[in-house]
């Protein structure tokens, strides 16, 4: 099993984690859903030093339950919902060189750990998680349903958004850990539009260019109702076990 080797990350490692945590949190300290930032806090993750996975786990696992684990980068579909189900959240060790600061392709630690694993210390979050995996695995992990659940997750786990009085704000991860997607996702070239699961699992995925489309949340309460509506989806298909 892969493990994050703390003592290999190098002087520059570090530096490059520090000037991405200090230039995206102040990037995002108006704009975050309001349960990031305490999360950050919770974690004690610090600008000066990439997070030890052993230390954030024994806080996780005190605050949620949940744990996080090391994986080489992307992992098949099906190995991150089965994951899932035992509230186990798969995370890059990497972190991207100091000349790919304001753009990488496929996700790093930094995406991974700054934008994702603080919201693993909110409930409703990790309850949706667990949700989907939870689907997943009724259905035999079968890949229609696979596609579809993959489809909720990154219109909303990863590029999500969400209305306040306060105004929008974010709770996906590749917008929270991004700061050429934040500045595009608050602007007036964003499409924004309501979160409707018919819509979502109709549409691909994005992965190579800021997305040409947020669906935007009237409240965060939303997302467990929303597994509600795409369980009953599946059930009406004719693979659906």
């Amino acid at each position: 099993m892969l493990q994050q080797d703390y003592s290999a990350y190098t002087a520059t490692d570090h530096h490059t984690w520090s000037v991405l945590f200090n230039r995206q949190l102040e990037k995002i300290k108006k704009v975050a859903y309001l349960n990031f930032e305490p999360g950050l806090s919770k974690l004690d993750f610090q600008p000066q030093h990439i997070p030890d996975f052993t230390l954030v786990n024994q806080k996780l696992k005190s605050i949620t339950g949940w744990q996080i684990y090391a994986v080489p980068g992307l992992i098949d579909n099906r190995l991150f919902f089965e994951k899932m189900l035992h509230r186990q959240f798969g995370a890059t060790t990497w972190i991207r060189k100091p000349e790919q600061l304001d753009y990488l392709e496929e996700p790093d630690m930094f995406h991974d750990v700054f934008g994702h694993i603080p919201l693993l210390t909110d409930p409703l979050i990790c309850d949706f998680l667990h949700g989907l995996a939870e689907i997943a695995g009724r259905h035999q992990y079968a890949e229609p349903v696979i596609e579809m659940l993959a489809r909720l997750y990154w219109y909303s786990i990863e590029f999500g958004v969400v209305s306040s009085n306060a105004g929008l704000k974010i709770y996906g991860a590749g917008i929270l850990s991004s700061i050429g997607e934040t500045d595009f996702c608050l602007s007036q070239k964003a499409n924004r539009v309501p979160f409707d699961i018919e819509a979502i699992i109709a549409k691909p995925v994005i992965k190579d260019k800021f997305q040409d489309c947020y669906f935007a949340l009237d409240s965060m309460r939303q997302l467990p109702g929303s597994l509600l509506i795409i369980s009953e989806k599946i059930n009406t298909l004719s693979y659906a076990s």
